[in-house]
């Protein structure tokens, strides 16, 4: 492991505070929480004014995040890092198990598709790049769906109003409490499973990516006819699914992972 570079590692903790809190924060507050001396806080903070990463609020004595900080979040979503990094590692999924893949990212109360592999043969499908869908019907939804708090998901579906059907939906997922069903049995299962809710004679299984928190930032998802794979085998599949979101997390995070 290489050494550390204690003023980029400080100057890092601070940005990484701010980001997680609430608000702005006072210098003191920052000391205490880092554990670092309050005069070197100050430092840390005048420089990262100075560069538009921290802004200061004297009449509240608190400081925050600056737009240099936003204008780093615009160019990550421009530089479209997760499907980047994701199209390799789907694409050798789909050699792997000859069956289209995909990934896709939560958006709002939907799944927006930013990578699809089709295996040799395979038919279209409607998950392809850029199309969004509801979440509570797809393999990929309802794999992040279930990996988030309980409450999380709970608020992003408050009502009736906030389901959305495709055509007959089997699970009849029309209110929380069903939504809920299925993602309790995703969660004793170990990977999301959806049978002709997207498109009917097609089914998928899904699992998350989990960001360093365990949040999920992204899902992957195996899909093929419906029937062709043994419920008994369900579970190799999605495995083989999940080594892929593991080596996709490692690698958001610069973190080295064993590929397969």
């Amino acid at each position: 492991m290489s050494a550390k570079v204690p003023a980029a590692d400080q100057t890092l903790r601070v940005l990484t505070l701010l980001a997680r809190a609430r608000g702005p924060l006072p210098a003191s507050m920052i000391a205490t929480q880092l554990g670092l001396p309050r005069s070197t806080v100050y430092h840390l903070l005048t420089t990262l004014q100075e560069h538009g990463y921290v802004m200061h609020l004297p009449e509240e004595r608190r400081y925050g995040l600056g737009l240099a900080a936003v204008e780093l979040n615009s160019a990550y979503a421009r530089q479209e890092p997760l499907s980047r990094l994701g199209r390799p590692l789907v694409a050798a999924l789909v050699d792997r198990v000859r069956m289209s893949a995909h990934l896709a990212v939560p958006h709002g109360r939907d799944v927006l598709y930013i990578v699809e592999e089709r295996a040799p043969g395979a038919p279209s499908l409607v998950t392809d790049v850029d199309v969004r869908l509801p979440m509570p019907l797809t393999a990929t939804g309802r794999a992040v769906l279930a990996a988030l708090p309980k409450a999380q998901a709970r608020a992003l579906f408050p009502d009736r109003a906030a389901f959305v059907h495709r055509h007959e939906d089997r699970d009849g997922i029309d209110r929380y409490s069903r939504l809920r069903a299925v993602l309790d049995e995703t969660v004793t299962r170990g990977f999301a499973l959806e049978r002709g809710s997207v498109t009917p004679g097609l089914e998928s299984v899904g699992v998350p990516v989990l960001d360093h928190r365990g949040w999920p930032v992204a899902a992957i998802a195996l899909t093929f006819p419906e029937g062709s794979v043994p419920d008994a085998r369900l579970s190799a599949l999605a495995a083989e699914a999940r080594a892929t979101a593991e080596i996709l997390s490692a690698r958001i995070h610069g973190r080295v992972a064993r590929d397969r």
